[in-house]
């Protein structure tokens, strides 16, 4: 099974590279994901996945560089810097990623 550390990679890698499958596969059927201290935005994997697929097809020079990385036990941050297409301005994120049994059961994005 994978570390925190290492499905976050993995799923990184899975959406920068655009790989829909690949990166829904490290997130739990019952993922959720909320703006920091908001409400849930996605309630679930297939909405998720809905999500994800409509945002690869709008924006297929989407990229998200990894500023910096924390792992404290199940719980990885990552402060992102994203850029959508090469004409676009870059934007800051971090992401907070729950993860448990090789899943992101959570995400919650401050922006």
């Amino acid at each position: 099974m994978l570390t925190p550390t290492e499905v976050a990679q993995a799923q990184l890698d899975a959406y920068n590279a655009q790989n829909l499958d690949a990166h829904v596969a490290h997130f739990a059927d019952d993922v959720k994901v909320a703006d920091l201290n908001g409400a849930v935005t996605i309630d679930g994997i297939e909405a998720y996945r809905a999500r994800y697929a409509k945002l690869f097809a709008e924006f297929p020079g989407n990229k998200a560089v990894l500023v910096n990385r924390i792992t404290i036990g199940n719980v990885v941050i990552d402060h992102e810097r994203v850029s959508r297409s090469p004409s676009a301005p870059p934007f800051e994120v971090a992401a907070l990623y729950t993860i448990s049994d090789g899943l992101i059961r959570r995400v919650d994005f401050v922006r």
